[in-house]
């Protein structure tokens, strides 16, 4: 009677153990791939509750939610033969999980593998000027590039951004001189134009003086004004010799009483 009892005890322990096994939950940002007898299930588990047949069953987890990649520094020779030290972030997502469980053997180390070798191919063709300034051209380019090779995995890149570009020291310099050269030749350019607009304008006040004489005199009075209320206590200027020709043709201009 006690033998059959502590069989029966094992027995139930068992199938305790084999209910508890048997059953699995997974998260909303999840999915199960599930193998039965080395055979893939056609449609992935989850999420919530679902059971799985013990021994029989095998399952793989597979994390839906975008993941960040970052792409360690790659040495980069740019179609103007300057080296340069370049890295970059990816962001993606698993949009098929039986493809990224079956179709390769390891989707993160393929996905950054990809990345590298193809941020190399696609910066050596590129300039440094290019580099330097057209980089969302260059991330649009290298998120499709390695969108179309990680497609057949269920994978989905989203975003491809270069963060960091290293340039050797004496480039630096040698783009400082050439930036410092660009900001001395432009500020000649702005100073040229205004000495050039300043020209014109007295031009067309010579030319309006030219047309009508008393303009000057009006400029000359204007400017003893200005003299005037400017506080000295003595000012000294000529008379223009028509302002006087009036008096001096009067009958007894120029003559003391």
């Amino acid at each position: 009677m006690t033998a059959g009892l502590v069989a029966l005890a094992v027995v139930i322990f068992l199938l305790v153990l084999f209910a508890i096994s048997a059953i699995k939950v997974i998260r909303e940002y999840e999915r199960a791939i599930v193998f039965r007898l080395g055979r893939l299930l056609p449609e992935p588990k989850g999420p919530g509750l679902f059971l799985l047949i013990p021994i029989v069953d095998r399952m793989v987890k597979v994390d839906l939610r975008t993941i960040t990649l970052n792409i360690p520094p790659q040495e980069v020779i740019t179609k103007d033969n300057v080296p340069v030290r370049v890295n970059a972030v990816a962001y993606f997502r698993i949009v098929e999980p039986k493809d990224a469980i079956v179709q390769v053997e390891n989707f993160m180390v393929a996905t950054s593998q990809i990345a590298q070798t193809t941020l190399r191919a696609v910066l050596g063709q590129h300039v440094l000027d290019e580099l330097l300034s057209e980089r969302e051209k260059i991330n649009a380019i290298l998120q499709e590039i390695i969108d179309g090779a990680t497609g057949p995995w269920g994978i989905k890149i989203s975003i491809v951004e270069v963060k960091d570009v290293e340039i050797p020291s004496g480039m630096q310099r040698a783009m400082a001189r050439q930036a410092e050269a660009e900001r001395e030749r432009r500020a000649k350019i702005i100073n040229a134009e205004g000495e050039y607009q300043a020209s014109e304008r007295l031009k067309d006040a010579a030319l309006v003086i030219e047309e009508h004489p008393i303009a000057l005199q009006l400029r000359y009075l204007q400017t003893l004004l200005e003299i005037g209320g400017a506080g000295t206590s003595t000012i000294i200027f000529p008379a223009p010799i028509d302002l006087l020709k009036p008096f001096l043709d009067r009958p007894g201009g120029g003559k003391s009483a």
